[in-house]
């Protein structure tokens, strides 16, 4: 079986966003959901939607999220409609919160590891494709954020993103933090619910990730530490295993003088296990093919 091709520019525009995406060869079918961070208040890495415009446009695409689970201006459908506002989204895009309102979509998971069910928002039902845009950074919790996060905790409903972050076992957002699992678990837990989305739109989704503004934080965070290593540029792939792998290889390959620190972020939380969990379960390779563009 040949290797996913990941492609790799250093040029980072908007334009380059959709030569990326055209570098694919696909074209996504019917209604397209594209998933974007959205940004917490006060968090100043998160990609703009004036940056992002031309590709979700490219598309025809809506713009989706999903509310969070822990205390923020995203943990609630009239304090995230309100931010989508004031961030800009609403102003460019449609935007669908795709848990406004429940209930779940319950999205079964065979062979997990953790997970037999996955819970994400019911809306995300109503798209034909997704074009998953990350920015790769780093994560409190994760090591790193990459297109699997955004499979499974982005697309999570924020029961679903309980469910994640305890392993299985917790859906009230109110203990989920007394309750949260063992750090390989929850990684493990992670892959899990990207392989049910990954899933869901196999052959009708394209990843595209920009590493830019590469803080040790997500975007989730208020208060975020600024970025420690100079943007690296935009990779594109069908394989999202072999999009974040690819990611944290150039990071750990870097030489810029950020990139231990950034290291120590991913290394410190077993970041890298939820690589080797998405390519246990088949749904992605760790290995592939970098062209550079």
């Amino acid at each position: 079986m040949s290797k996913p091709t990941v492609y790799f520019t250093r040029t980072i525009t908007p334009g380059t966003v959709v030569a990326m995406y055209e570098k694919l060869g696909v074209t996504l079918p019917g209604r397209v959901a594209v998933k974007v961070h959205s940004g917490e208040e006060g968090n100043q890495n998160y990609l703009r939607p004036e940056f992002l415009r031309p590709m979700v446009e490219h598309v025809h695409g809506t713009v989706v999220e999903c509310n969070t689970a822990y205390a923020g201006e995203r943990n609630a459908t009239p304090k995230h409609i309100k931010l989508l506002q004031s961030h800009g989204w609403s102003r460019y895009f449609t935007v669908d919160l795709l848990d406004a309102e429940g209930p779940d979509l319950m999205l079964a998971v065979p062979g997990g590891k953790v997970l037999k069910q996955n819970l994400v928002g019911k809306n995300l039902a109503n798209y034909d494709s997704l074009l998953v845009l990350s920015h790769f950074k780093g994560h409190p919790m994760g090591g790193f954020g990459g297109a699997l996060k955004q499979l499974s905790i982005g697309c999570a409903s924020t029961v679903g993103k309980c469910l994640i972050h305890s392993g299985g076992t917790v859906t009230d957002q109110d203990v989920v933090w007394d309750r949260c699992a063992d750090q390989d678990t929850f990684t493990e837990a992670m892959a899990d619910a990207a392989m049910s989305v990954a899933e869901m739109f196999r052959g009708k989704a394209a990843y595209v990730s920009l590493m830019v503004n590469l803080s040790v934080d997500c975007d989730c965070c208020a208060v975020a530490e600024d970025p420690c290593m100079k943007d690296i540029g935009i990779l594109s792939s069908l394989d999202p295993v072999a999009l974040d792998q690819a990611c944290i290889d150039l990071v750990f390959s870097s030489k810029d003088r950020g990139r231990d620190h950034f290291v120590e972020r991913v290394e410190s939380l077993n970041g890298r296990h939820i690589l080797e969990a998405a390519a246990a379960l088949g749904f992605g390779s760790r290995e592939y093919d970098l062209v550079e563009v």
